[in-house]
């Protein structure tokens, strides 16, 4: 029997994704997710992060087929109406189908067998070294796209860890990130994001270690 259900709501959102084991802040203020969120809080709390295929009307564009469905651990209202929000990332699904509603907002059928140990995920045996290219380009293309991450606050953190706060917060297209979010583990994760700097094309010859 799935720990999740497999009945859930969506909020699909561009360029954003989600892994398990790290939280990350929302701020609400569309009349269909804050419906959703009323609906999450008087239930079990989860809401699925998915990402559309396109930019445009939510309400219809095409979603990718793996997202992560989340748990709202944080609460608070604002004066103005909006919901400030902060989710966990619980497990990774796949999209089965789509549930016509009567909703204002979107449901999926979803299945998390693909992604069954993502329970076990911040427990792989993985060593840092092989992530320090990865560091260290990355730095570098943070710094030419004029991206700001305080590097010092992934200090003391899991490979697993720093890989999802890294894809997360890449300047990778919505696809890029996609495809990232979609590996089974770490080492794919590694070469999937050795790839994706490659094709950006940027001088690392004269790389210096990541401080």
């Amino acid at each position: 029997m799935n720990k999740f259900p497999n009945k859930i709501p969506v909020f699909p959102l561009s360029n954003f994704i989600v892994f398990p084991n790290t939280t990350v802040p929302l701020n609400i203020f569309e009349p269909r997710y804050l419906k959703m969120i009323e609906d999450a809080l008087a239930t079990d709390r989860l809401i699925g992060m998915i990402q559309p295929k396109k930019i445009g009307d939510l309400r219809n564009s095409d979603l990718f087929d793996v997202g992560c469905v989340c748990k709202i651990i944080s609460f608070n209202e604002t004066e103005d109406g909006r919901y400030i929000i902060i989710l966990k990332g619980i497990n990774r699904f796949k999209k089965i189908n789509e549930i016509e509603n009567k909703k204002i907002y979107r449901e999926l059928n979803v299945d998390y067998n693909l992604y069954s140990n993502d329970e076990n995920s911040e427990k792989e045996d993985f060593e840092f070294s092989k992530i320090k290219k990865i560091l260290e380009e990355l730095k570098l293309l943070f710094k030419k796209r004029g991206y700001k991450i305080n590097w010092k606050d992934l200090k003391g953190q899991s490979v697993y860890q720093t890989l999802s706060a890294l894809s997360m917060a890449s300047p990778f297209s919505i696809l890029e990130k996609q495809i990232l979010l979609e590996t089974k583990n770490l080492e794919e994760r590694q070469l999937k994001f050795e790839e994706i700097l490659n094709t950006y094309g940027t001088d690392f010859s004269n790389i210096k270690t990541v401080q």
